[in-house]
């Protein structure tokens, strides 16, 4: 890939990892936490934790859209596509999110719902034009770079008079989750192990921008730095935060200055605005009840949201209590303290959530080797 090179070479990560090495203090835990999925999947294929010393750890954080949904969205979504006139489109990996008893929208399109997996909302739009007839729903779901190409979806269908079509929204904060994290007393010693600073995501950062974050540091006095997902990103953003840590500094600093800026991108931040609203509080798997955390259709778009339209409930479903995703997900374990990882929960047969998802933990230990053949045999 052109330009990729450059933040993958290899001399260059072995000296990063020196001066981690340096100037982390031998007598001084450091515990960061890379919110962002997809910063846990490069920290895995990459093997950056090798690099590290022993005393920098990397938690785990949240940062995976389907991961991070309940089991009580996808019954929602089961119960609203048992409806004969309903369409439901979807993202790949979610359809095989896991519900509640066992149930995914993967078994209910078996069982003859009409579910379609598309690749973008106007995959959705162009699905309304086609059967007028149908109520299309678009199942939303994302942090916020995914929520302005819904909000784009929706104006257009304003625009188009596509009255079939409408969203059944999931979108959900970034900064929110963080201070949740960082906020609530069981989460901020997460297995008795405190939160240094966080790797900031990536994606996200580059619609919102780097502001949102700076109320967290002056609150929690945890800095944050923003990071690319290429390797020398992660590990320049993991000596950034030895450094902020050292000197006593709780700031939001920007290692990802190619892509995001503090302002972030104001169009996107445009369109979000015009169409959604924060809810007072959302659920995320793992984390519970997270306040002004998801975001829903103003009253000016009411007739595009689905859940008012089919006078959908909120529902409160227990986990599989075997799995330890939720776990997972603030933090508090690995994937390996699972004991379904690897056994009963393969990607071809995942039980838990961050086992489905391309952007879970558990699915970027088991594609990166981070557990070998013989550490799995020994799980079981």
């Amino acid at each position: 890939m052109k330009y990729a090179d450059e933040f993958r070479d290899k001399t260059i990560a072995l000296g990063l990892a020196r001066a981690i090495g340096a100037e982390a203090g031998p007598r001084r835990a450091y515990r960061f936490m890379e919110f962002c999925g997809g910063h846990t999947h490069a920290i895995s294929r990459y093997g950056l934790e090798e690099l590290l010393p022993a005393n920098v750890r990397m938690i785990h954080g949240p940062g995976c859209p389907v991961c991070v949904l309940p089991a009580s969205r996808i019954d929602m979504a089961i119960r609203l596509v048992e409806r004969p006139e309903v369409t439901l489109c979807v993202y790949g990996d979610l359809m095989r999110a896991p519900g509640s008893q066992g149930q995914s929208l993967m078994r209910a399109k078996a069982l003859g719902a009409d579910i379609r997996m598309v690749y973008s909302t106007l995959d959705a739009i162009r699905l309304a034009e086609q059967v007028p007839s149908r109520e299309v729903v678009f199942f939303a779901i994302g942090f916020e770079t995914t929520t302005p190409p819904t909000a784009v979806m929706v104006r257009i269908a304003e625009k188009k008079r596509l009255r079939g079509l409408s969203v059944f929204c999931n979108h959900v904060l970034t900064p929110s989750a963080m201070h949740s994290i960082l906020e609530n007393p069981k989460m901020r010693n997460i297995g008795g192990v405190a939160i240094d600073g966080f790797v900031g995501p990536a994606h996200v950062s580059t619609i919102i921008g780097t502001q949102p974050y700076e109320p967290l540091v002056e609150q929690f006095g945890k800095p944050i730095v923003i990071a690319g997902f290429e390797p020398l990103d992660v590990m320049q953003a993991i000596l950034m935060l030895v450094r902020q840590v050292n000197e006593g500094r709780y700031e939001v600093e920007n290692q990802y200055s190619r892509a995001v800026t503090r302002q972030g991108n104001r169009r996107a931040k445009d369109e979000v605005s015009q169409v959604f609203e924060l809810r007072e509080q959302f659920e995320w798997r793992g984390l519970g009840l997270v306040p002004n955390s998801g975001l829903k259709l103003k009253r000016a778009y009411a007739g595009f949201d689905a859940e008012a339209r089919f006078a959908m409930h909120e529902l409160r479903v227990a986990d599989n209590p075997a799995c330890e995703c939720c776990a997972i997900l603030r933090g508090a374990k690995r994937p390996v303290d699972c004991k379904l990882f690897g056994t009963v929960c393969t990607p071809e047969t995942p039980i838990g959530s961050c086992m489905v998802s391309s952007e879970g933990a558990c699915a970027a230990y088991w594609t990166y080797g981070r557990v070998r053949d013989d550490q799995v045999r020994r799980l079981s």
